[in-house]
């Protein structure tokens, strides 16, 4: 087992390489929550954009020159990926990264292109990557860098509760995303060993929540029929064997978020933190908006964002679909004459209402109207869902049916 010592011995190993992340007080979700104060831990602005760089420099430094001389590899959603093939490099190790086939592109390209390890994509997801690993580890007698189930990997992410514990030296919960459990474990033994009295609760994907699904049974369990996730950094089908018993022993509760929960806090962060969350590093947020940390009312909460390298194209999608769920963005589908001018009102029409045109469709061949009909569908900018009440009310006021889509 990873004891507070081995965690202070990591710090000092990575200190040089590392800075300490900050821990803003969140004035927005202090004020939304039943919290006394809530903070984030940015792991996200972290070089490589997540906290798995300290695990993996910390194991990188205690690996012997024979063993840097035969070089590493790991397997990874992208984030530990990221840590080993930046830090190899500075070291001088050759490094070799498996990852997931579905892993966003922008982990790819920076563990490859900008951080220069070999990158082999490999399978539907992390554990069938592992498995690649492995195999390749055996064939070319690499070094193995595991993600979560080591325990100088544990120690290097439990260095984020020493930087806590300074920063915020009255906190009374730790919420941490969990996938494979290593930076739940790091963080539960540095906080426990120091002050029982904290409380750690993890956090995972509803989809593929194995470590809940394995505390819940009493030992390691398989997930069989795992779902996929946006949060691709806890995308872990069955826990770590040390992980799994740090976290029986140190951990108060895990939890669960679905994907639209997890869609919306990624859009809440962007918003009210301006600040980049990808899907695991979200989850925390997630789970206390939507009140899966009862125990949280009332204390001083630190959530730990662990990562924030998420795809553009998925930013997008999420923005689109949260300002959806706002009542910001809207489709309606408007039937009216079709006559000259009649388009020209509609137009005015909306205008006048202070709605924003971003898409206008005019149709006569295939919609469903009559003859001397068309049906026009119109995407818009709105202020909110009464806007939108009130914008229908004055189309179908002039003679128009209208319906949302």
């Amino acid at each position: 087992m990873v004891t507070l010592q081995d965690i202070q011995a990591a710090r000092e190993r990575i200190r040089t390489a590392l800075r300490p992340t900050p821990c803003p007080a969140s004035d927005y979700f202090t004020e939304k929550t039943d919290c006394a104060v809530v903070y984030f831990k940015l792991e996200n602005l972290q070089r490589t954009g997540a906290f798995k760089e300290r695990g993996a420099l910390n194991k990188l430094l205690t690996l012997t020159e024979e063993e840097k001389r035969r070089g590493v590899i790991a397997a990874s959603a992208g984030n530990h990926a990221q840590g080993v093939a930046y830090h190899a490099r500075r070291l001088g190790i050759r490094a070799t990264i498996v990852m997931p086939e579905r892993t966003p592109l922008i982990k790819v390209t920076r563990t490859r292109d900008d951080y220069g390890a070999r990158v082999v994509l490999k399978g539907a997801n992390y554990d069938e990557a592992y498995a690649e690993a492995r195999r390749i580890q055996a064939a070319e007698d690499l070094v193995f860098v595991h993600p979560f189930d080591d325990p100088h990997v544990i120690a290097g992410q439990g260095t984020i509760a020493l930087e806590l514990l300074e920063q915020c030296p009255d906190l009374e919960l730790v919420v941490v995303p969990v996938g494979g459990g290593g930076l739940i474990s790091g963080i539960a033994v540095a906080l426990k060993q120091t002050n029982p009295r904290i409380q750690v609760v993890g956090v995972q994907a509803s989809t593929i929540a194995s470590m809940k699904a394995s505390l819940d049974a009493g030992k390691r369990t398989e997930l069989a029929n795992a779902g996929t996730t946006i949060a691709d950094g806890i995308a872990v089908k069955v826990p770590g064997e040390l992980t799994f018993e740090h976290v029986k022993k140190y951990v108060d509760a895990v939890v669960t978020v679905d994907e639209e929960e997890i869609a919306a806090a990624i859009l809440m962060m962007l918003e009210q933190e301006k600040s980049v969350a990808e899907g695991a590093g979200a989850a925390g947020l997630a789970a206390l908006v939507n009140g899966r940390i009862p125990q949280a009312k009332g204390k001083r909460v630190a959530i730990i964002v662990g990562g924030g390298n998420i795809d553009m194209n998925v930013i997008s999608r999420i923005i689109e679909r949260g300002l959806v769920k706002a009542g910001r963005l809207v489709q309606l589908e408007v039937r009216l004459p079709d006559r000259p001018g009649v388009l020209a009102r509609l137009t005015t029409q909306i205008a006048e209402m202070r709605a924003n045109v971003v898409d206008l469709h005019h149709d006569r061949a295939f919609s469903k109207a009559g003859l001397g009909e068309a049906t026009v569908e119109v995407m818009l900018e709105t202020t909110g869902h009464a806007h939108i009440q009130e914008l229908m009310a004055a189309l179908e006021a002039q003679g128009w049916q209208v319906a949302r889509t």
